[in-house]
């Protein structure tokens, strides 16, 4: 069976730069008399948006079967001291620089972490713009051949961790803030749908000084009309319908969104 590779990078279409990464990963492989397939996540990621990346990798890595490996290069510290990664975690390996883009995949129990230095796979000569092309994809390369991640280098235990927008609860409400805005326009927000759930029924929600009731989904709510629903990836989003969100509500990355439930809810019911 062939080895699984997915792409997520910030280097668009235009250029050259995705097919060079993909040719050094076919040559690997045809040379190890082996076969690669190979996935794009996406190459839309804003440039330089490390979250932006985090939460693309967070989103899709879920769906690929056990053992893909996640190529991810959003690097605008190519070249410097950071180092090339390869994290293991719940089944896949992701390959990339160590600046946070992993950090989705921190939180959970039994990571491990190596760093890529050896230098049986890399290029014999590593542009220091180009990392992507001569570092990672020939470790991801390998990677998705079967090699232990362990061979690539040092053990790490300290990868970069962005540093999230924090959710908080208080008196009976959740705190976060947007994290991403998608291509319609839509808030993701750092609130996951755990922390809706523990709230129970009768929710409002709260974004840059506007009220929004919580939808099932887009068709819910009235055409142009903003309001909130847990998206695909498990987050709560903020949207309008046929519309966007962050146009109308002027918002963004970092607006705070709070979650609480509506003053009906928190009354006592009444016993006959």
């Amino acid at each position: 069976m062939a080895g699984l590779v997915t792409l997520t990078t910030d280097f668009g279409l235009r250029d050259a730069y995705v097919a060079e990464m993909k040719g050094v990963m076919l040559g690997i492989a045809q040379k190890a008399n082996q076969s690669l397939q190979l996935v794009d996540v996406t190459h839309e990621v804003e440039r330089h948006d490390i979250t932006e990346g985090a939460l693309a990798l967070e989103a899709a890595a879920p769906f690929f079967p056990p053992g893909t490996v996640h190529l991810a290069v959003v690097d605008p510290s190519v070249g410097t001291a950071r180092r090339g990664l390869a994290v293991e975690a719940n089944g896949h390996v992701l390959v990339g620089p160590d600046n946070g883009l992993f950090t989705p995949f921190l939180t959970v129990d039994g990571w491990r972490a190596f760093e890529i230095a050896e230098a049986d796979y890399r290029l014999p000569f590593v542009s220091r713009t180009f990392h992507g092309r001569d570092l990672f994809a020939p470790a991801a390369a390998h990677l998705a051949l079967g090699l232990d991640p362990a061979r690539l280098g040092p053990a790490v235990s300290d990868p970069v961790r962005l540093a999230w927008p924090e959710v908080r609860a208080v008196a009976g409400a959740v705190a976060g803030a947007v994290v991403h805005t998608d291509r319609f326009g839509n808030l993701i927000t750092s609130i996951h749908a755990r922390s809706v759930d523990l709230l129970d029924t009768g929710l409002v929600i709260r974004i840059g000084g506007r009220e929004v009731s919580l939808v099932g989904t887009y068709a819910d709510l009235p055409a142009g009309r903003p309001g909130a629903l847990v998206g695909s990836g498990g987050r709560l989003e903020i949207a309008v319908r046929e519309g966007s969100a962050a146009a109308v509500l002027r918002a963004r990355r970092g607006t705070p969104v709070v979650v609480s439930r509506t003053l009906d809810s928190r009354r006592p019911r009444r016993r006959r």
